[in-house]
């Protein structure tokens, strides 16, 4: 009988692929793994889209190792970390033969980032967290809050970017019950959002801005990001920028009433007047974000406020979880894996495999088109709508190879 594969999955954005990327996934293949990359679509954490648009980036991780290439919805791909999580882990485990999760982190060691992550969902934790001032940001008071818990040297690692992510994930796996094991890979080069001004590897944040602003990132990116980049520009496609987006934003949101703003995802506390009155007033999208950002509401989290309201995500009640496995692309080991899989979600790789699911996964599929459509207003050229309608599945490495039509 053949040895069971081994499978690994890492959930990314890839806003670029960089370096570091293609270092974790040459660890992700040690031993013969194969990989699954749960990839975000066109609008990322940070309340912006893409650089590249989801089908350049599954292009990008095909070509870089991984074997199968799974999109994380809308509704979690521009998430706070902890949804963020909970959904790249829901994907992760529904297929049902992915063994481990791996995760770049500033902490290689997984006992300090495991220790965190339960006391996180104790209820010791809650009350440590009603006794910290509710004036401050979330995230000081839950380090301090955690500290209690943990102590001040296991707290302070909440405030490194990918150890959050790191312990959001290990929460996900326990609250969920899913039957991953977690593995950390050690950060390579700059700091998340730190630029390095020399050296081979750049930070995400540093590439973004270079390639954004027309820099020279050669030497400096992999030569299969390089690529695509080139490609993509050539088509009018890259990049994908938020200020493109600057007259459409400002004109949905001054349609919206509070009733509108209250429905959108994580909006609590009075927020929706603070949206609204910002939406009101606001002539620029420096000036909105800067009506709705404070201490409590740091710039991420009043983008993907915007965004949320401008591409419809409270128009209607959200799943907690994803309710289906959407295929972006595969390369023959990818398709191996799917025929091994015993998936507990549906698998949908084509539009026409949501109208037979219906339902919650049709609305949610409909609902990450639209957003898609207007994505499309943020490429140089602004690019016509229905590309998840015509965009066939990627496939790389096939005899003949080809983008199957949809």
């Amino acid at each position: 009988m053949p040895e069971k594969r081994k499978v690994c999955a890492v959930i990314c954005e890839l806003n670029p692929l960089h370096a570091g990327h293609q270092a974790l996934f040459a660890h992700a293949k040690k031993g013969g793994r194969a990989l699954v990359c749960v990839l975000s679509g066109n609008f990322v954490q940070r309340g912006e889209p893409a650089l590249l648009d989801k089908w350049a980036r599954t292009k990008l991780a095909l070509h870089s190792g991984a074997d199968l290439v799974l999109e994380l919805p809308l509704p979690w791909a521009m998430a706070g970390a902890e949804r963020f999580a909970a959904g790249g882990v829901a994907l992760a485990a529904a297929l049902g033969n992915v063994d481990t999760l791996l995760f770049g982190s500033e902490e290689p060691d997984l006992q300090p980032l495991e220790r965190l992550a339960e006391a996180l969902l104790s209820p010791a934790f809650s009350q440590a967290l009603q006794g910290e001032d509710p004036a401050l940001p979330f995230a000081q008071r839950r380090q301090q809050a955690a500290a209690r818990l943990v102590g001040e040297d296991a707290a302070a690692l909440l405030a490194k970017p990918n150890c959050i992510l790191g312990v959001e994930y290990l929460k996900a796996i326990r609250a969920q019950g899913a039957a991953l094991q977690a593995e950390t890979f050690p950060r390579l080069g700059a700091g998340h959002d730190r630029p390095e001004a020399e050296g081979p590897l750049l930070s995400a944040s540093q590439a973004r801005e270079l390639l954004a602003q027309g820099g020279d990132a050669e030497g400096r990116l992999p030569a299969v990001t390089q690529k695509a980049w080139r490609e993509e520009a050539a088509a009018g496609r890259a990049p994908a920028l938020l200020s493109r987006l600057e007259l459409p934003i400002l004109c949905k949101l001054r349609t919206m009433s509070p009733q509108d703003f209250a429905a959108l995802p994580d909006v609590s506390e009075g927020l929706e007047h603070r949206l609204y009155q910002a939406a009101r007033q606001a002539g620029s999208l420096a000036e909105l974000l800067g009506g709705i950002k404070s201490k409590r509401y740091p710039t991420a989290r009043a983008r993907r406020l915007v965004l949320s309201a401008f591409l419809g995500l409270g128009s209607g009640p959200l799943p907690p979880l994803p309710p289906y496995l959407r295929v972006l692309g595969m390369t023959p080991t990818g398709q191996e894996i799917l025929k091994e899989a015993t998936p507990a979600l549906p698998l949908a790789a084509r539009p026409g495999d949501f109208q037979k699911l219906g339902g919650q996964a049709l609305t949610l599929f409909q609902l990450e088109a639209q957003a898609d459509d207007l994505y499309a207003l943020s490429s140089p050229t602004p690019q016509p709508c229905g590309r998840d309608y015509t965009q066939g599945l990627i496939k790389i490495g096939f005899y003949g190879e080809r983008e199957d039509q949809p």
